[in-house]
C-alpha cells in the first residue's frame, strides 16, 4: 500500500513537473511569436524602403530613355508572376521583383545620341549598350549589403542565354542564375511587345512564338513553361 501511495505521489509530482514546462513552453512561444512579429514588420519596413529606391532608380532611367518608360516595371510584373508561379521562396521572389526594378540602372549613362538613335544601331554602339548590365552590376554592387550584392549579380546575368550566347559573360546552362532567367524571359517579352525608335511592337502571339521557339536553346525551359502557360492558360497580360 505505503508502495503505492509512493507512485502515485512520484506521478503527481511529474505531472507537476510537465505543467511547469508547457508553461515555460507557451511563455517562449509567446516571446518568440513577438519576436518574429517584430522581425516581420521590420522587414516589411526594409522591403517598403528598397521599392522607394528601385522606383526612383527607375524614374531616372525612364527620364534618360523615354522608350524604357514603364519597361522595368513590366518586366518585375511579368517575372514576380512567373516567380510565383514556380512556388519560390518568399526571399527569391523578393530579389527577383527588386531586381527587375533596378536591372537596368546601367543605361543611366548610355551617350544621347544613342538613347535617342531612331536607326539601327552601328556595332559600336551595340557594344555600348550590351555593356549596360555590367554597369548595373557595378552600381548596385557600391552599397556594402550582402541582399543588394546578390540582387547586383542577378542584373549583371539577366541578358546571359543558356547556351552561352549571351553576354556579357557568356554563361550557360546552370551557370547563370535562375532569377536572372525569369527575368531575362519576362525582360524579351516586355521588350518585344514596347515600341521602340527603331521599330513596332510585335503582337504577343509573335512574343511568345519567339521564346517558345527558343525553349533549351536561349531561355530556360522550365522558365518558358510557366511563362507560357500564364499567358496561354491563365489569363496573364502586360499593360
Amino acid at each position: 500500500m505505503k508502495n503505492t501511495e509512493k507512485t502515485k505521489d512520484q506521478l503527481v509530482e511529474e505531472l507537476k513537473v510537465i505543467r511547469n514546462n508547457i508553461a515555460e513552453l507557451e511563455k517562449v512561444k509567446a516571446k518568440n511569436d513577438k519576436i518574429e512579429e517584430k522581425l516581420s514588420r521590420n522587414y516589411k519596413k526594409l522591403s517598403d524602403i528598397m521599392e522607394d529606391i528601385a522606383l526612383i532608380i527607375t524614374k531616372v532611367v525612364e527620364m534618360r530613355d523615354p522608350y524604357l518608360k514603364g519597361h522595368q516595371q513590366g518586366v518585375c510584373k511579368l517575372a514576380t508572376a512567373i516567380a510565383q508561379e514556380m512556388k519560390l521562396t518568399r526571399d527569391k521572389i523578393e530579389s527577383i521583383r527588386f531586381a527587375a526594378l533596378v536591372h537596368d540602372v546601367g543605361k543611366i549613362n548610355l551617350p544621347n545620341e544613342i538613347v535617342n538613335n531612331a536607326s539601327k544601331l552601328g556595332e559600336e554602339e551595340y557594344d555600348l549598350i550590351k555593356n549596360h548590365s555590367k554597369r548595373s552590376y557595378y552600381i548596385l554592387k557600391t552599397v556594402d549589403f550582402p541582399w543588394l550584392m546578390a540582387i547586383a549579380e542577378i542584373a549583371y546575368q539577366h541578358h546571359e542565354r543558356v547556351d552561352g550566347s549571351g553576354y556579357p559573360r557568356a554563361l550557360k546552362g546552370d551557370e547563370i542564375l535562375l532569377e536572372a532567367k525569369i527575368i531575362g524571359v519576362a525582360d524579351v517579352i516586355e521588350a518585344m511587345r514596347s515600341h521602340r525608335s527603331y521599330r513596332s511592337a510585335y503582337s504577343i502571339k509573335e512574343t511568345l512564338e519567339e521564346i517558345s521557339k527558343n525553349k533549351g536553346i536561349l531561355y530556360d525551359s522550365q522558365v518558358v513553361d510557366v511563362c507560357l502557360r500564364l499567358f496561354r492558360e491563365k489569363g496573364f497580360k502586360l499593360e
